[in-house]
């Protein structure tokens, strides 16, 4: 029956209400800047990091060898063409820096840390 009824005609009424555990937060939006991070309480006590600024990023060279690499710009973000416009890094980005060109593997608004693989080398930068 329509307008939320039983077959008998009463009202179906709401289970329960929401729990504080079940709400969202606003997204971290990490962008490139002085390096902030923040801490926010999770369920059970723990800590989760939200990186909300980060200029460096840790980059895995491929021979077990890891990097701190200044960030440059922000190439592309598949997330969102809107992040790719506002600069704003999440995990899967592609962003340019003094090493060459990185894809963001790390997941900055839940780890607050950026890591990433190197993808192409600059030419400039293998002359160094």
């Amino acid at each position: 029956m329509p307008g939320g009824r039983k077959p008998t005609g009463g009202k179906i009424r709401k289970s329960r209400g929401k729990r504080r555990r079940e709400n969202g937060r606003p997204p971290a939006f990490t962008m490139i800047g002085e390096k902030k991070v923040r801490p926010i309480r999770v369920m059970g006590g723990e800590r989760k990091l939200r990186l909300i600024s980060e200029y460096e990023v840790n980059i895995a060279l491929g021979n077990g060898e890891i990097k701190k690499v200044k960030i440059l710009s922000v190439i592309e973000n598949k997330a969102s063409k809107i992040f790719t416009r506002k600069k704003i890094i999440t995990k899967g980005a592609l962003v340019k820096t003094e090493l060459g060109t990185i894809r963001i593997t790390s997941r900055p608004g839940q780890h607050g840390v950026l890591n990433g693989v190197l993808l192409r080398e600059d030419v400039a930068s293998q002359k160094t």
